[in-house]
């Protein structure tokens, strides 16, 4: 509701409403606006109905009063469709619903969809491409054995199947056993019938270019898929190409919303194409028609830089220095393929494209509304630079690193040989051909994932050795720096500032990563190993503000990871450790306002998890879940703060526990005041003395 003021009396209010046209109806009463009781009320929402209570008189907006400022451009001969539009640098939204009060370069968090019971969803069809074929690598030497309970020991994809919607056809997730949190192996819904009145507009009249958005349930991605058939009787809809935008698959689908379509364009800011006729509707965001001055882009190129070679024959030392990226279109109905056993599925297109080269540099340039992913570093590159840049309101992922195995006849072609070593090759990254060596560095990335959810600020898979570091990542809608897989390792992750992130999904924070499946590499000793070399997360800012899980997700199987003299602030839990993870060590952290400290899983001998030389500001009264028994948790020497000064561990009092060897040399107190936490912090990241901290 926005307040108005007072007037004489229902009608006169319903009038003041009705100037504005996104007011859709009025609420007036007696009494003074001041009581926050009485004055006129101007409403934005829908499902508004004409009734009297207790002096309140409310209703819709008077008769005829549309308020629908459209207007229409033949574009026909100019251009066969319209992707994307932007008026004056700012994008307009494709016709939808429900719609985004805002417009699409605002985060509508978890608003502006239909819940996903609000549809029958068709169940997946499971032999439409014909049967998977499994291959898992049994070779003795390709196994390793760290995990408890043995599982991602080994090197397993399916090929074919229902992960025929990739290309490569190819995923973890289309394996014989995928294993993890919620693992089964993947498919999506084949279609879905709404609900009566979730889709109000319907039944629509010609929905052949509509595009329905939907929700992995519990928000791991978002799927979108074209209409293969309507049936509009009964309002169903059969999906045709798309649900390839996600690695993990579900039989349902979650909250959804449908877009591209003529009967939904009904807000300002959005518009349609009629691609038949080639005429442009806009409902113009504005008094009057568009004025004749207003620039109108139509993005329609995918890639605007691209510099590739090869590993054998590489573009070398090329700066690209200074350059405004603007207006490429968008990818997410693209090929998509999953680059590792990550939950993670991509299309291997950017705005700014490199491929097989040594040095190069990308930097003091901006990226801006971009409606795919901006930079790429793809296949084999070596010491990439990307610094001083700023990326803003891009539709997929700022910068992503995306290597390859030889897992099918055409992974990497043309380097690999078409239909020769493969699929046994997969598992082996010691040809070469994936990124080494970046430097991801003083950048800044902001509202990212705008199309595609599954989107972060630095992504990277089958990459080793990069530096991210000195950057400035927030809003946006998942986990905002992303490790697919352990491939390789020696990767250092510091001095960044994140925040904001996983603003529309579920889990995660933000850092993420994951390592289901081995690879065989020569990053650690420089012979080849299954063993990654440790990665290093450190002097990092990270606030997990938004849907906390913890700041730190170190996700299924992940394992060699150094976590220390970190600044992390909100989450369930401080350190976690799940599903064969093991090896974790965090140390020296700052935990502030953490439910608990920790939540690990169990480890064999030799590789258990370590905590310690922290200090911890605890919401709850519970240290956790460490292993109390068998490989023991190692923890030692960390500070403790409730709200009352006591804890327990290992189901006793934090003293009785540590004569049993836990955490021995720790100690427990109330929690101190908020300037002295930041205090402490603003140690632990090396700032000067005049520097203000504000969380």
């Amino acid at each position: 509701a926005v307040p108005v003021g007072e007037t004489t009396d229902a009608t006169a209010c319903q009038a003041a409403c009705d100037i504005d046209y996104r007011h859709v109806g009025f609420a007036w009463t007696r009494a003074r606006l001041e009581d926050q009781t009485g004055g006129c009320r101007c409403m934005i929402g829908a499902g508004l109905v004409v009734m009297p209570l207790n002096g309140v008189i409310s209703g819709r907006r008077s008769a005829g009063k549309t308020g629908k400022n459209i207007y229409k451009a033949s574009l026909k001969g100019q251009v066969s469709d319209v992707p994307g539009l932007q008026l004056d640098d700012v994008r307009a939204t494709r016709a939808r619903y429900p719609n985004l009060p805002h417009g699409i370069e605002a985060s509508p968090g978890y608003g502006s969809m239909v819940g996903g019971g609000q549809a029958k969803w068709t169940p997946p069809q499971f032999d439409r491409f014909g049967p998977v074929k499994y291959h898992t690598d049994a070779t003795p030497e390709h196994i390793r054995n760290e995990t408890s309970g043995g599982i991602f020991s080994k090197y397993m994809i399916g090929v074919g199947g229902l992960c025929s919607v990739y290309d490569p056809p190819v995923s973890y997730w289309c394996s014989e056993h995928p294993s993890g949190g919620g693992a089964f192996a993947f498919r999506t819904p084949s279609g879905f019938t709404p609900t009566a009145g979730a889709l109000p507009n319907s039944p629509y009249k010609d929905p052949t270019d509509m595009v329905v958005n939907v929700w992995r349930p519990a928000r791991w991605a978002n799927w979108m898929f074209e209409v293969s058939h309507y049936d509009s009787a009964s309002n169903n809809f059969t999906f045709g190409r798309g649900g390839n935008q996600g690695a993990r698959g579900e039989n349902t689908g979650g909250d959804f919303f449908v877009e591209n379509i003529f009967e939904e364009l009904d807000a300002p800011g959005e518009f349609f194409f009629n691609r038949t006729t080639g005429d442009l509707f806009l409902f113009y965001n504005g008094t009057g028609a568009p004025p004749e001055n207003l620039e109108v882009v139509v993005p329609k190129l995918r890639n605007l830089v691209n510099i590739t070679g090869t590993q054998w024959n590489p573009v070398r030392n090329v700066t690209v220095d200074g350059i405004t990226f603007r207006a490429t279109r968008y990818t997410y109905m693209d090929p998509h393929g999953v680059p590792s056993a990550g939950d993670w599925a991509l299309d291997r297109i950017s705005a700014v494209f490199l491929q097989g080269t040594e040095g190069v540099t990308v930097k003091n340039s901006v990226f801006e509304r971009l409606d795919g992913n901006a930079l790429m570093i793809s296949g084999y590159n070596r010491n990439t630079t990307v610094q001083d840049n700023d990326f803003e309101f891009i539709g997929g992922n700022a910068i992503i690193s995306w290597g390859y195995t030889n897992e099918t006849a055409n992974s990497g072609y043309p380097y690999y040989t078409p239909r020769t070593n493969f699929p046994d090759a997969g598992v082996d990254g010691t040809d070469g051909n994936h990124p080494r060596y970046n430097k991801i560095v003083g950048n800044l990335a902001r509202e990212v994932g705008l199309y595609e959810k599954q989107s972060s600020f630095y992504m990277q898979a089958k990459t080793a050795q990069s530096t991210i570091s000195g950057n400035v990542f927030f809003n946006g809608p998942r986990a905002g720096i992303n490790y697919n897989d352990g491939f390789g390792g020696g990767d250092e992750l510091s001095y960044n500032l994140v925040f904001s992130t996983c603003r529309e999904s579920g889990d995660h924070g933000p850092f993420n990563s994951w390592d289901r499946q081995p690879y065989i590499t020569t990053v650690r000793t420089g012979a080849p190993s299954l063993i990654m070399q440790w990665r290093e997360i450190h002097h990092n800012f990270l606030i997990d503000n938004y849907s906390p899980q913890e700041t730190i997700d170190n996700d299924d199987g992940s394992c060699y990871y150094k976590s220390h003299h970190n600044f992390l602030v909100y989450g369930g839990n401080g350190m976690k450790n799940d599903y064969g993870g093991h090896d974790n060590h965090q140390f020296g952290n700052l935990y502030a306002y953490i439910g608990q400290a920790l939540n690990v899983v169990p480890t064999l001998p030799g590789h258990e998890d370590y905590f310690y030389e922290n200090r911890a500001i605890l919401t709850g009264k519970q240290i956790g879940a460490p292993q109390c028994t068998g490989a023991k948790t190692q923890m030692s020497k960390n500070q403790y703060f409730t709200t009352d000064g006591t804890l327990k561990l290992c189901g006793k009092d934090l003293d009785e526990a540590q004569k049993i060897g836990m955490d021995v040399g720790s100690t427990v107190a109330k929690i101190p005041s908020d300037g002295t936490i930041l205090g402490w912090a603003r140690s632990l990241l090396q700032m000067d003395e005049g520097t203000t901290l504000v969380v």
